[in-house]
């Protein structure tokens, strides 16, 4: 049994700490979390995260930091694996996690393009990602099987759409059943609910705001 203190220093609006939140919630292990200001990093925040980014998970007295060094880290030591067993099916979900990166970096560039123009270009560019996952995709209701870490990735995703889909409709998502339905059941998994506060969407949307871009202007 595992007695050491976790604490899961926290963003809320962080997609890669919403990863770790939910794995954690998946394997039922308790867990505290303090949450900082990125726009005002504390020292002892700084000292913990030489790359000044959130998540960090405190094992005790001595910290990790990087989302997906957490997660491995978490298979490792605590039960119910979200991994495959099979090493090839394993590697494959790796890098589908690491496509959900690439997602997440595109979703920034989409809120922050300052004009009408680059919005389109990247919601463009952003599309074709989610027409691969619709052929990857199977009958549901997660990505492969059993719940998994891919599904813990792709959660954080979805949840910008909820608060997208309240400002206008992009068609981002538009004439891929295969992936509304997964988006669904991910909504619906209480690891993913639970993953953020229940302010999320109103910080999310005051964030979006505030951004100078495209997205704000619609926004105000």
């Amino acid at each position: 049994m595992h007695t050491q203190a976790l604490t899961l220093v926290s963003h809320h609006l962080c997609p890669y700490v919403q990863r770790a939140a939910i794995s954690l919630a998946e394997k039922a292990v308790p867990f505290e979390r303090v949450h900082v200001d990125l726009a005002d990093k504390p020292a002892w925040f700084l000292d913990l995260s030489p790359l000044g980014k959130t998540p960090v998970l405190r094992v005790d007295d001595r910290a990790i930091f990087e989302s997906a060094v957490i997660l491995e880290y978490l298979e490792e030591t605590r039960p119910h694996p979200l991994h495959p067993a099979d090493p090839l099916r394993r590697a494959e979900h790796r890098a589908w996690i690491e496509f959900g990166s690439a997602v997440l970096n595109d979703i920034a560039g989409l809120y922050s393009a300052k004009d009408e123009t680059a919005f389109a270009a990247k919601a463009e560019a952003l599309a074709p990602k989610f027409t691969r996952l619709e052929g990857h995709l199977g009958d549901g209701p997660w990505f492969d099987g059993a719940f998994s870490l891919v599904d813990a990735a792709f959660g954080p995703v979805f949840r910008y759409f909820d608060v997208f889909d309240r400002i206008d409709d992009f068609a981002i998502l538009a004439g891929r059943p295969k992936v509304a339905a997964w988006r669904q059941a991910l909504a619906t998994r209480p690891s993913i609910a639970q993953a953020v506060g229940a302010d999320y969407e109103a910080r999310l949307e005051r964030f979006l705001a505030q951004r100078n871009s495209h997205l704000s202007t619609l926004i105000r």
